[in-house]
């Protein structure tokens, strides 16, 4: 059966291309219910608002304490929650694309691991601020990278390789972490344990700048480089006949896909999950033959908004870690990941 294609532009100019009905069609209902959940968010809570007074809030009217409640303190929780999602969903696209693996995800390798024993570093020995501890996750999160790279190359890149020096790196990380928390006080332990279970609790929109300006642009780097990382899909020697350099197009890639991780989880602390499924999903969802960037963007921006709501509205006066939610759901995919995989 051959799938229905809209064209885009024509042979001779500037946009020349053809896109599936059926991806085009899986965004809108994304994005759609994407708007759909922040409208929910918006108005649900302590305070229940109409849709007509959130949308005299966020111009400015009404009430001051209305104002304040939607303005500062739930839109950038929703905002943060949709662009840190899309941001995750995105580089998991990348490493299980450039991988050709579904196990070859951020959190799995270990880059997850890595961000926050550089945020541990910074709380327990050096008292940092919150953005010195969002730059110790970025630099936790390149440098675990950078060995596990390092560590599995031999002639090139194997997916399989990498995935078990991440999960060795990622597993050596672990008890370094532990240890740092034992060894730290009890109030910087805390504080640890606190931004170590991912969450988005306390969220402005100071907090969430810098995560609000680099993500959609390295998401733009990305999508630019779609064709490339359709063609590495093929092999890397399908892709070098077809002009492309493998090699480089792998570096900056994944360079792109470390970023996101990272800034994500300087942003709100390691939040698994979304970067494993959120790629497989959207591939399900569109019937695509390789794994669709913008689509992984919109499941993973309505995942991590999904459980988000459902961590602060699943138990009565109790506001659980977003992190929380994410890795108990993850656990069970990545059970059912596995034995998918082993059978095949």
């Amino acid at each position: 059966m051959v799938a229905r294609t809209l064209q885009l532009g024509n042979a001779r100019g500037f946009i020349n291309t053809r896109m599936s009905l059926r991806v085009l069609l899986t965004n809108g209902v994304l994005l759609m219910l994407a708007l759909l959940l922040a409208l929910f968010a918006l108005c649900y809570g302590s305070l229940h608002l109409s849709p007509q007074q959130v949308w005299q809030a966020l111009h400015g009217e009404g009430a001051r304490g209305m104002v304040t409640v939607v303005t500062q303190w739930r839109a950038p929780r929703i905002v943060l929650a949709l662009v840190l999602g899309a941001g995750l969903g995105v580089s998991g696209a990348i490493f299980q694309s450039v991988i050709r693996n579904p196990l070859g995800s951020p959190d799995v390798v270990g880059f997850n691991t890595g961000a926050y024993t550089g945020a541990l570093v910074t709380i327990i020995l050096l008292n940092g601020s919150y953005y010195q501890i969002a730059s110790g996750a970025l630099v936790g999160g390149i440098a675990a990278a950078a060995l596990v790279y390092l560590l599995a190359w031999r002639d090139g890149i194997a997916g399989f390789r990498l995935i078990i020096v991440g999960l060795g790196i990622a597993a050596l990380l672990s008890a370094f972490n532990t240890w740092l928390i034992i060894t730290g006080s009890l109030e910087s332990a805390m504080n640890a344990a606190l931004w170590g279970a991912g969450s988005l609790n306390g969220m402005t929109w100071a907090k969430g700048q810098p995560a609000l300006l680099c993500i959609p642009l390295t998401m733009l780097a990305v999508l630019l480089m779609g064709k490339r990382l359709q063609l590495m899909e093929m092999g890397d020697d399908s892709a070098r006949a077809l002009g492309v350099n493998a090699e480089a197009s792998r570096l900056w890639l994944m360079l792109f896909g470390i970023i996101l991780t990272a800034v994500a989880t300087a942003s709100a602390g390691p939040i698994s999950f979304i970067a494993l499924a959120a790629p497989q999903i959207a591939r399900r969802l569109t019937r695509a033959s390789s794994v669709p960037l913008f689509s992984a963007a919109t499941t993973g921006a309505l995942l991590l908004l999904a459980a988000d709501l459902t961590a602060q509205h699943s138990f009565d006066g109790v506001q659980l870690p977003v992190g929380a939610v994410t890795v108990s759901i993850g656990g069970l995919y990545l059970i059912w990941l596995l034995i998918r995989e082993a059978r095949r």
